[in-house]
């Protein structure tokens, strides 16, 4: 079976748990990207995610100037290791109602980060070679 290490996403963007949400939105705007891993000595402690900052933070009257990753991010994160199969991934996705994984080393590191649409592009490409293979092998359609 495949392992995750083949699709994850090394560059990964972090931050750490007193990161402002001002800071943390300015960093997903920088990137381009709509999650943040918050880390504490390497390892994945929570995600902040651009709707955690507008929905728990903006819309409640928190301060972004003040308010940190660590009064909205989503606690103890699921993880996965690199050489976790993709279908077990998949499926702990599933199981905790998750978009985003960390990924993590033998020493439980930050290693890459994994996402659902990682997996919808996998599958894309996946789809088009079957695709590409069955329409070598049939004959072509005749029109009239």
């Amino acid at each position: 079976m495949p392992e995750v290490k083949t699709i994850v996403r090394e560059a990964v963007v972090s931050a750490s748990p007193t990161t402002t949400l001002t800071e943390l939105a300015e960093l997903m705007d920088d990137e381009n990207v709509g999650s943040i891993v918050i880390v504490e000595d390497g390892q994945p402690r929570g995600i902040v995610t651009d709707r955690d900052i507008t929905v728990q933070a903006v819309a409640r009257g928190a301060d972004p100037t003040t308010a940190t990753a660590a009064d909205v991010m989503s606690d103890d994160p699921v993880t996965v290791e690199m050489d976790s199969g993709i279908f077990d991934v998949i499926r702990v996705m599933t199981d905790s109602n998750v978009r985003r994984i960390p990924a993590t080393d033998e020493d439980g590191q930050l290693a890459g980060i994994v996402t659902f649409d990682d997996f919808v592009v996998l599958l894309g490409r996946e789809f088009k070679l079957l695709g590409e293979l069955v329409e070598a092998e049939i004959p072509p359609y005749e029109h009239t």
